[in-house]
């Protein structure tokens, strides 16, 4: 591999975690506060993958891509209803009550996830440092929702939006798994492509039934064609070629950039105040993350060793 390309491709892989990052502060400023709503979560979520889903269209039809076989209907479904449904959803509601910031901690600890539910799907060994690695991980997670919800008065507890970002987690981790299991015959770009264009049935209609009444601000329809354009499509053009181009295992560690990313977006998007706490937090589960992907691989030989190339988005 010349080091061009290689360079080039961590650049690549930088750019697409820099456009995945965006998407917390982007989706709150569609989605608006408790206090303030915009526009809704559900519209954003259909809204957001219809409209991908008419950029996939073109793409699919411009490069006469061929139909999915028969078998890779399922994942592809799962992908749907974990990438396309679940995860922005659940996502869209959370980030009404929280910050962006306090969603990125949370959030981090989504490759880890991801390693766990392919342990659990492509019944792999994972060492038992790497399940040290989640315990420890979710427990920082615990005690960040916490201390956030104590600082407000809610008491000693969960903050209810931690328990939707967990599930939003969980979500995409099945999505990212099922769909990456049929990448490698399908097509990086592709996948995400056909995932969105077979959600359309649904998106598009659900997305001018929920179309809003009333007034919505600027701002909020430009976060929601962001999600749309940029999470949802061309995020994941530039992350698949950065992986092409200069590997998957070196590129895929830029993605440990992206909570970190996603704090700063969030000061001059929604003018939220950089907290030492919340960066603290942030950098010890990101440190769980890279020990346990370290660990992630099955204890014994197993036959899928690949590593995770999708993405949160």
């Amino acid at each position: 591999m010349k080091l061009k390309d290689e360079t080039l491709g961590m650049w690549l892989g930088v750019l697409g975690v820099a456009f995945f990052a965006v998407t917390l502060p982007m989706t709150r400023l569609a989605t608006g506060t408790a206090e303030a709503p915009q526009l809704s979560p559900w519209f954003v979520t259909v809204g957001r993958a219809a409209l991908a889903g008419a950029l996939s269209l073109v793409f699919l039809l411009a490069t006469r891509s061929p139909l999915p076989q028969r078998t890779q209907w399922k994942p592809l479904g799962i992908a749907v209803l974990g990438n396309v449904i679940g995860y922005p959803l659940l996502l869209g509601y959370a980030l009404r009550v929280v910050t962006a910031s306090h969603a990125a901690v949370i959030t981090a600890l989504l490759p880890l996830v991801s390693a766990m539910v392919a342990a659990w799907v492509l019944h792999q060994r994972a060492r038992l440092g790497f399940w040290v690695c989640a315990v420890v991980g979710s427990l920082l997670v615990v005690a960040f929702s916490v201390l956030r919800a104590q600082q407000q008065g809610h008491g000693f507890g969960f903050e209810w939006a931690d328990l939707l970002l967990v599930g939003a987690v969980i979500a995409a981790s099945f999505g990212y798994i099922y769909g990456a299991q049929v990448t490698p015959s399908l097509g990086a770009e592709r996948v995400i492509c056909w995932v969105c264009v077979m959600a359309l049935p649904f998106t598009l209609p659900a997305t001018l039934a929920l179309w809003p009444q009333e007034p919505v601000a600027t701002s909020a329809w430009i976060g929601f064609v962001y999600v749309g354009v940029f999470s949802m499509w061309i995020g994941f053009f530039a992350w698949y070629r950065g992986l092409a181009l200069g590997g998957a295992l070196r590129v895929s560690q830029t993605q440990l950039l992206q909570p970190f990313l996603s704090i700063l977006a969030a000061i001059p998007i929604l003018g939220e105040p950089l907290d030492v706490v919340t960066l603290c937090f942030a950098a010890a589960v990101v440190a769980t993350v890279v020990t346990g992907k370290r660990l992630s691989q099955p204890a014994t030989g197993g036959t899928n060793n690949a590593p995770l190339t999708r993405k949160t988005t």
